[in-house]
């Protein structure tokens, strides 16, 4: 098992779209890097696992962190450990549920950009939210999460 800087807990929501069918709940990353970027800037709202910490427990946690409401209070269901080519492992569990949210009160971050300037800035973690299609959200997701909507439609909902 990593270790828990490199072991991260999420949430993934889902629906089912009218047209669209099943569509997910994902977060713009923020901070300059990613204000541009659309493809594979997106992410399930999660984090870092606390040392001792339950796995569910911090994405619950995280899920609150990064968006600014509670996760919904609804049975989930473990898709399972998502590797990243750098090694991260991020576990992510599924709900179903049609969370609404106007505005998105993120964590903020600190850090030095450019990097290598001095410059510190602060940002949200997560910038905006969204509801989207599978064929969007594979588009958006980071790589590494993007096998985790396989994973959900795989699940007998």
């Amino acid at each position: 098992m990593p270790t828990s800087a490199e072991h991260s807990a999420g949430i993934l929501l889902f629906r089912r779209g009218a047209a669209s069918g099943l569509e997910v709940f994902i977060g713009h990353m923020g901070g300059p890097f990613w204000a541009r970027k659309d493809n594979a800037a997106w992410s399930v709202p999660k984090g870092l696992i606390e040392p001792h910490e339950d796995e569910f427990a911090a994405a619950r946690r995280e899920f609150g962190e990064e968006i600014g409401v509670p996760a919904p209070d609804i049975d989930y269901v473990k898709l399972g450990d998502f590797a990243y080519t750098s090694g991260k492992v991020v576990t992510i569990f599924a709900g179903e549920s049609d969370l609404v949210v106007d505005k998105v009160v993120s964590m903020p971050v600190t850090l030095e950009w450019p990097r290598g300037s001095g410059n510190l800035i602060t940002f949200p973690e997560i910038d905006r939210v969204e509801w989207c299609a599978l064929d969007v959200a594979r588009r958006r997701l980071v790589r590494g999460q993007a096998p985790a909507l396989s994973a959900l439609e795989a699940l007998p909902v």
